[in-house]
């Protein structure tokens, strides 16, 4: 039983950031199509931000009207929503319509604010759910919600997205010259399967989460009661204890701490911080997300792109290997000292900063057109992705100990670290226009 719980709080958690992680690594196939082209990271980390709306009504339900809010209704909501959406985005991602004069990619953007809307509750929603289990599933959770970047990363290689070559082409002489006129062309190969095919995949895991998260609203009767006839005497009571340390037994039968906190928001037994350590942990939850959901990967592109399009192929989907492995070794090494915690989040910004700085340089970053320079850069965000996914694994670990409320305003404090992120970098990107798009096959750089 306690392997089925994990594996179906694994589903549930797939569902968490699926569908944007999806577009995310399908982003290198994408940008060659729509009209954005590599300003299109930017406009999509501002929708996903705008998508705020959904955990900030979660967010003040939880404040003005507490114990109101049915928390399984609003679950079930947007997973369906979730689902209905990337079917729709299957068949219109890539329709166009004229606004002030150039086309956008009107219904990509619509259908990816209701995609963002399910994937950002989901961070004040799923999390507070989990409480209602014993606290061993959270890092299965979270193991669930780091896949969600993974299994989508690795179709995405499957797929064969976005790579380039370069070939030789001709202009016709023209009427003043003989010769024809010789260039390089960039010339991108077809994917093993169509996009559409990708977006039906990711419908099909938001289908897993939903069936995942119905069978957990129904699994836990049925395991407390297995629990309550294996003890049947003091001795198989005190081992249980050992084992599931948040059940103890009264007159009426087995209660969860977890479950009873997750009602009251009461302190859960753990560690004790000052107001200045959770002044520093929220500023982590804040600041983490900022740069992993805001600040970078708006830039991913002109990072990554003057290296060619199999570097920002790779960085895509390798560094969403780095979230998932990192979950793994935290549910192995859980380390929550806040100066290790402090270090590792200084060391990741310092690959973030290598990343920001290739960005600024282009399209002419550092080891331009060597291999190097290439492996460089997606080890970089790779490194950069996994530091900092390790750091917010813990920190949630951290905020669950002390109660469901400080879950909910983790994942709040997330959201708005997101949200600053982006909108500090749009109009950088798109209005003031200080990244510089090049093409890989003609951009000359002094060497």
């Amino acid at each position: 039983m306690a392997l089925l719980v994990h594996v179906l709080a694994c589903a549930f958690g797939l569902g968490s950031w699926v569908a944007v992680n999806g577009l995310w690594v399908e982003l290198p196939l994408i940008v060659n199509t729509l009209p954005e082209s590599w300003e299109l990271p930017s406009y999509l980390t501002v929708i996903i931000q705008l998508a705020n709306l959904g955990p900030l009504m979660v967010t003040l339900m939880h404040k003005l009207c507490p114990g109101r809010l049915n928390e399984r209704v609003v679950i079930y909501s947007i997973l369906s929503i979730g689902v209905l959406s990337c079917i729709l985005l299957a068949f219109f991602w890539d329709k166009t319509t004229i606004v002030a004069g150039a086309p956008h990619s009107t219904a990509f953007f619509i259908i990816t604010f209701f995609l963002s809307l399910v994937d950002c509750t989901s961070s004040v929603t799923f999390l507070p759910f989990m409480m209602q289990l014993p606290a061993k599933y959270i890092t299965t959770f979270f193991i669930g919600e780091g896949l969600s970047g993974f299994i989508p990363g690795v179709v995405a290689l499957g797929q064969g997205v976005g790579i380039a070559k370069c070939v030789n082409s001709s202009q016709p002489a023209g009427n003043h010259t003989s010769m024809d006129t010789w260039f390089l062309q960039t010339e991108y190969l077809p994917p093993n399967f169509s996009t559409k095919v990708f977006f039906f995949f990711l419908a099909a895991m938001m289908c897993i989460s939903l069936a995942a998260f119905v069978a957990l609203n129904r699994l836990p009767r049925t395991f407390e009661l297995s629990t309550e006839n294996l003890m049947t005497d003091a001795t198989a009571s005190a081992s249980s204890g050992l084992d599931n340390p948040g059940v103890e037994t009264d007159g009426g039968g087995q209660k969860s701490q977890e479950e009873e906190a997750a009602k009251s928001g009461h302190l859960l037994a753990g560690p004790k911080h000052s107001m200045y350590q959770l002044i520093f942990i929220y500023f982590l939850v804040v600041w983490i997300n900022a740069a992993t959901n805001g600040l970078l990967p708006s830039v991913q592109t002109y990072s990554c792109m003057p290296y060619g399009n199999l570097a920002y192929h790779l960085s895509a989907t390798l560094a969403s290997v780095a979230n998932p492995v990192a979950c793994t070794i935290a549910m192995f090494f859980q380390n929550r000292s806040l100066i290790f915690l402090g270090v590792l989040t200084v060391l990741g910004m310092g690959f973030g900063s290598y990343n920001m700085a290739m960005a600024a340089m282009s399209p002419c970053p550092l080891l331009h057109g060597s291999a190097a320079g290439e492996a460089i850069i997606v080890l970089s965000w790779l490194l950069f992705t996994g530091m900092l996914s390790y750091v917010k694994v813990m920190v949630g670990v951290i905020l669950r100990d002390r109660s469901h409320s400080a879950l909910v305003w983790c994942g709040a404090a997330g959201q708005m670290g997101s949200l600053v992120g982006s909108l500090t970098m749009f109009p950088l990107v798109n209005i003031y226009k200080l990244f510089k798009s090049g093409d890989f096959c003609n951009t000359q750089c002094p060497s």
